[in-house]
């Protein structure tokens, strides 16, 4: 039991992955596993994955961000107004569409901040913080909208998110794809290999203990949700690119998925477990089930009930074990 146990922990993502996909792959229609679809399902991935990575250390860490979601839409409000504002009719220069992706990123990491700032300073638990933040978040998005979508002129920006770039093409795929690629990289390499990756482990495992062997646990507490932050606010960048438009409305619930995309990969709400690996194939996973069901006909609500059925079962599972370690 024990040797299954550790194979399970080891596969246990991947086994999920090639499961969803083969009872989609029968279930759905033949479309749903050509070439192309493919692709779909790794850019629709992206958002929830890049956001899932800054999730991962804040789980990791034993905390929680219910704000995920209010700032990925707070962040596409603020690009968007940037480019109406510093753009013309014609489109939008390089430059300037660099500029207002760097500050959507900016307003999502200064809110992360914040978030590890009142946890830290007030000791306030992180449900509460980021659930105070997840309404804030919003509001700004929806007060510098006006309540309304930002429509932008023609960058760059928008081409992030294109399926295929190049048609026919088997190995071409969305930036936003090499993208996640790239920064699930340098998150592993950061976690695995660096001081503060294994101070985050360090504090999620026992906050105690890490206090007294000399971690300034509160220091690294501010720099955790501020990586988060910063994570959705790259991934608010993706989900502008994949509207074209900056709209408060986007992405409500999204930080169940992100959450879910953590948990499924192995992340452990009780701290001190989870890999950037396990999430990408969480956060696959959930593509999968979203692409799946959409081409299956499933109604929404129905996939509700699913993915939160998804985490139930995660954390339960989780639960059980840590049971059996103890």
């Amino acid at each position: 039991m024990k040797r299954i146990g550790k194979i399970l922990n080891l596969f246990g993502p991947f086994l999920g992955l090639i499961f969803v996909y083969l009872f989609f792959f029968f279930y759905a229609p033949a479309n749903f596993h050509t070439l192309y679809n493919t692709k779909t399902i790794l850019t629709q991935a992206v958002i929830v994955g890049i956001a899932a990575l800054g999730m991962t250390v804040i789980i990791i860490s034993g905390g929680i961000d219910l704000s995920a979601g209010s700032l990925i839409a707070l962040g596409t409000v603020v690009t968007a107004i940037v480019l109406k504002n510093w753009g013309n009719p014609l489109g939008a220069g390089f430059g300037v569409a660099l500029a207002a992706a760097l500050t959507g990123v900016l307003a999502c990491t200064l809110c992360g901040f914040l978030n590890g700032l009142i946890i830290s300073l007030c000791r306030i638990v992180p449900f509460i913080v980021t659930l105070g933040m997840m309404q804030i978040a919003r509001g700004m998005a929806k007060g510098l909208a006006q309540q309304t979508t930002v429509n932008t002129p023609s960058n760059w920006l928008n081409d992030l998110m294109v399926v295929e770039p190049k048609m026919d093409v088997w190995y071409s795929v969305a930036p936003g794809v090499w993208l996640l690629a790239a920064l699930a990289v340098a998150m592993f390499v950061v976690l695995r290999y660096t001081l503060f990756g294994r101070y985050v482990f360090a504090i999620g495992s026992n906050e105690a203990t890490a206090r007294l062997c000399g971690i300034p646990v509160a220091l690294h507490r501010v720099w955790i949700y501020t990586v988060g932050g910063l994570f959705s606010g790259v991934a608010a960048v993706m989900q502008f690119s994949n509207l074209t438009l900056g709209d408060p409305t986007a992405a409500i619930g999204m930080e169940l998925d992100i959450i879910a995309a953590v948990v499924i990969g192995g992340g452990s709400f009780s701290g001190g477990e989870g890999s950037i690996l396990g999430t990408i194939v969480g956060a696959v996973i959930m593509a999968i089930l979203r692409n799946g069901c959409n081409m299956a006909g499933v109604p929404n609500w129905v996939q509700n009930i699913l993915i939160g059925s998804i985490i139930i079962v995660a954390v339960g599972l989780d639960r059980l074990k840590h049971a059996r370690q103890a």
